[in-house]
């Protein structure tokens, strides 16, 4: 083999890689390879960082354990939590992913964080993002698993205030902004945006002066984390590899292994070429002086319907 198409061969493989780890923020876990015993070592590390297992062996809506080799259909809960220093956080962002690699089919559903709901386990309603600092991702699980009624899966947590490490490891990333604001004396004008780090933690985490409230942040936060990813992927080179991993195995949890990533990427990845965003419409309301954002039956069942129907459950 020549020296140029030897080259060329382990840009290929650099940019699997970092693939891999940058998609696992939304579990859209692509090609995997390994051009180095090194890069080999860190990613292996950073998972190994990343790897928190639940309490619990499977969901309780499942009577069976979901098998990952037979490609049944998954869903995954995103846990964006606003953890700052003595400060155990709140789930600001809770995106759920229901991957059906037998329709090839990806449904995506944000939760609006100030949703009322059942805690489960707490024996009152409250709002959704509160389950998390009550009882950590266990809870989360457990109380968006009552409110849509699907088994929960996989979990990847990822702390929204260490977010711009990951973004600065990657080099920034670039965004369409459609409204002008500031926020802590950070102006975002319309149009073309190239962020660092900390210019994107607070792009991502504005809400106040957006008419769509809690939506706009929403669309905000997904944006950066398709930026980072879409960043990542199109890099010629990994010389800041080792910036990248540590940077995601600080700030990221999950309950999914390594050999469990594989499979997913064997498996499922002709499904996330069709993914499909599910908005739940909700109404403001006041409670006892607390603003909720209140959910239907009937939206609530629509939403439901949708999700168990690509999980193929009842």
């Amino acid at each position: 083999m020549s020296s140029r198409a030897e080259k060329k061969k382990n840009k290929k493989k650099k940019r699997k890689w970092l693939r891999v780890l940058l998609t696992i923020l939304i579990i859209l876990i692509a090609a995997v390879g390994a051009y180095s015993f090194s890069v080999y070592n860190s990613l292996t590390n950073a998972v190994d960082t990343m790897h928190s297992p639940l309490e619990r062996e499977k969901s309780d809506k499942r009577t069976e354990e979901v098998s990952l080799k037979e490609a049944e259909p998954i869903s995954v809960a995103l846990l964006g939590v606003d953890q700052r220093e003595n400060d155990k956080g709140r789930s600001d962002t809770i995106i759920i992913l229901t991957v059906n690699p037998n329709t090839n089919s990806v449904k995506m559903l944000s939760i609006p964080r100030d949703t009322r709901v059942e805690i489960v386990g707490r024996g009152k309603s409250d709002k959704i993002n509160h389950a998390y600092a009550f009882g950590g991702v266990e809870m989360s699980l457990n109380t968006i698993e009552e409110f849509l009624d699907i088994p929960i899966d996989y979990y990847v947590q990822i702390n929204m205030e260490g977010f711009q490490d990951i973004v600065d490891a990657v080099g920034g990333v670039t965004v369409e902004n459609d409204l002008d604001f500031t926020i802590d004396g950070r102006h975002y004008a319309k149009g073309t945006l190239n962020l660092n780090g900390d210019r994107a933690l607070y792009y991502a985490r504005m809400r106040h002066e957006d008419p769509r409230g809690d939506f706009g942040r929403q669309m905000r936060q997904r944006q950066v984390i398709q930026a980072v990813i879409n960043k990542g992927a199109s890099l010629s080179s990994l010389t800041n590899y080792g910036d990248i991993f540590s940077a995601l195995g600080n700030n990221v949890k999950t309950n999914l292994t390594f050999d469990e990533m594989v499979t997913i990427q064997s498996k499922y990845k002709g499904a996330i070429n069709a993914i499909e965003q599910i908005e739940m419409n909700a109404q403001g309301a006041m409670i006892n002086n607390v603003s909720y954002q209140i959910i239907s039956d009937e939206e609530k069942q629509r939403v439901q319907n949708i999700l168990k129907e690509n999980l193929e459950i009842k």
